[in-house]
């Protein structure tokens, strides 16, 4: 997959640990396979963002696990039931990933795939009538 890396993202990527930086690299990856538009930034100073006509999703690592927050409003399908938080959340969910937990890439790819499609129809806040 060819995409244009930001290097903010890659030190943070780079300053995990090891498992935690394998969770971020195989999400990274699928974010952009979801559409070679996606872009990667820096937001609230250190945190990763991909972006296509707005969020998508966003990384942070914490002790045990790493967070991928979904920025849909709550209204892309889940039917793996991936997400872990955030079901009564009205902007985002979360789906979070321990060491050795395998990632759902078709369940994943897929929501990022609606994720974008919903962007580029306006955003969830058009589509939900928020």
């Amino acid at each position: 997959m060819t995409y244009t890396a930001d290097p903010r993202v890659d030190a943070y990527i780079d300053a995990l640990p090891d498992w935690q930086q394998a969770i971020c690299r195989e999400v990274r990856e699928l974010v952009h396979a979801a559409d070679p538009e996606v872009e990667e930034t820096i937001k609230r100073t250190r945190q990763p963002y991909f972006v296509l006509q707005g969020n998508i999703c966003a990384f942070l690592a914490a002790k045990d696990h790493v967070n991928i927050f979904l920025y849909d409003g709550a209204i892309v399908p889940d039917p793996e039931g991936i997400i872990t938080a955030g079901h009564d959340n009205k902007t985002g969910r979360t789906v979070a990933f321990r060491r050795g937990e395998p990632i759902n890439k078709r369940a994943l790819g897929a929501m990022f795939k609606q994720i974008i499609a919903n962007n580029r129809a306006g955003g969830w806040r058009k589509l939900k009538g928020a």
